[in-house]
């Protein structure tokens, strides 16, 4: 058995998170707190799943979904292989159209929130 012993030289590298606390919050967190507080993070969500839907995109992860379970036996499967798995091929697969829909929808309240 090896174990992991600790450096007497070397203090513990600090806590990323840590470091964050004392810091100004980023552009991406002031934004996506306003999305939040707005109610248009969910608004966006909402119009994310329905596009999905009706492109074809989420029947297509489900089968994907299915033929790992059959190939890989229904019982050696746990929902973190299947996140694993599908996750990247999901992700490359929404189409350009929904992508640009969105980024318009998170453009044009931006440009609102900024007035």
């Amino acid at each position: 058995m090896s174990y992991k012993r600790s450096s007497i030289n070397r203090p513990p590298t600090p806590d990323a998170d840590k470091d964050r606390e004392n810091q100004d919050p980023t552009l991406q967190e002031i934004i996506n707190i306003k999305l939040i507080e707005s109610g248009e993070k969910e608004r966006l969500k909402e119009l994310l799943r329905e596009r999905l839907i009706e492109c074809g995109w989420r029947d297509e992860m489900k089968a994907l979904c299915r033929a790992y379970t059959r190939k890989k036996g229904r019982n050696n499967v746990t929902v973190d292989d299947l996140v694993h798995v599908i996750t990247p091929k999901g992700r490359a697969s929404v189409p350009d159209s929904v992508k640009a829909e969105l980024l318009q929808r998170i453009r044009s309240f931006l440009a609102s929130a900024a007035s």
